[in-house]
């Protein structure tokens, strides 16, 4: 199909292309009968402005990059929803690729969407993410970024996290107080940030009752169901039994709970398991996964609404929103009377 220009329809009337321009535009300084009949003819000619030439007028794209890890987990696209919900009631476009936790990967994301022109990136790093100077470079050039969940403290850039050592605490303390002692923790890839701070609240609610770790309560387990299988099997092969689990999120925990029941034991009568996320699998489990509720929606619209105060106010400052959350408490948890 031939693609009619804005020149053709300006010879087809003999007039301006700058008059087409204005009709097109909606501009003010043109007649109203003639911005009436250049409408009418464009559309009969079948002419469509170009918004790429619209937006490219307007110095901006429309366009937003959001980069995440993986979608295996529910995490990732219930955030995407969030981002999506403000974006696309501003006319925007939203840009989605996954680095699979590739760091390679990423950077290719990145220099892709960036040759796209896009407005901004909203990214949620890699596990194998170590190299920021990528990053760096384009923070130092006062491009809109912002990070979520997964970030880095060496890159000065606006953020919005979870406050995942309060709750890992609150997690914790709640296995305690049912009366478990001997409660292992099935960590992340511990060199990610929140990896750490869940470890520290694990350790932190761990110390306040004054229960003694021992090194191997606290075991890498990664963030996927299989790696949580693999890890209590692991456990259970070496007689090494804990009272209760704290995991780092809910695959991991579905994945413990599979080899616990598998294994001939019970939950929560000879383990207790808590998750993290609430995902939706967790009430369809049995029984019932105990989980921090992450507000992924509201960490969306949070990081959609930081950027968009960067491309629209050019606001250089850096802004670091922490969320809150709640210990959704479940079956799974519950020492029973």
């Amino acid at each position: 199909m031939k693609h009619v220009t804005i020149k053709e329809v300006a010879k087809k009337l003999n007039v301006s292309v700058s008059s087409v321009s204005k009709a097109f535009n909606d501009r003010n300084d043109i007649k109203k009968e003639t911005k009436e009949l250049i409408l009418k003819v464009g559309k009969e000619m079948g002419y469509h402005p170009n918004p790429i030439a619209k937006k490219l007028s307007q110095q901006k794209t429309f366009n937003i990059g959001v980069i995440v890890p993986e979608f295996v987990n529910a995490f990732f696209p219930e955030v995407i929803i969030g981002i999506q919900d403000v974006f696309l009631k501003r006319d925007y476009q939203v840009l989605i690729m996954q680095s699979n936790e590739s760091y390679e990967t990423e950077l290719k994301n990145v220099q892709t969407l960036e040759g796209n022109m896009v407005d901004g990136l909203i990214v949620s790093l890699s596990r194998e993410t170590h190299n920021l100077e990528y990053f760096k470079s384009l923070i130092n050039q006062g491009y809109p970024i912002v990070f979520f969940n997964r970030y880095n403290e060496d890159l000065h850039a606006s953020k919005v996290i979870f406050d995942d050592f309060k709750w890992m605490f609150f997690a914790t303390e709640h296995l305690i107080k049912q009366g478990f002692e001997k409660i292992f923790h099935l960590s992340a890839y511990q060199h990610l940030l929140l990896a750490k701070n869940r470890i520290r609240g694990y350790k932190k609610a761990m110390s306040k009752y004054k229960i003694e770790i021992e090194p191997d309560w606290i075991v890498e387990t990664g963030l996927f169901l299989e790696e949580g299988d693999a890890a209590m099997q692991k456990l259970i092969d070496e007689n090494n039994i804990p009272e209760g689990i704290t995991c780092g999120n809910d695959m991991v925990a579905i994945g413990a709970m599979r080899t616990i029941k598998r294994n001939g034991l019970h939950i929560p009568e000879d383990i207790a398991v808590t998750g993290f996320t609430e995902t939706p699998l967790v009430e369809l489990v049995d029984p019932p996964l105990t989980s921090v509720i992450q507000p992924t929606h509201d960490m969306g619209e949070t990081a959609a609404k930081l950027l968009l105060k960067q491309i629209e106010n050019d606001s250089p400052i850096p802004e670091t929103v922490i969320l809150n959350g709640i210990l959704n408490v479940r079956a799974s948890s519950m020492k029973k009377e």
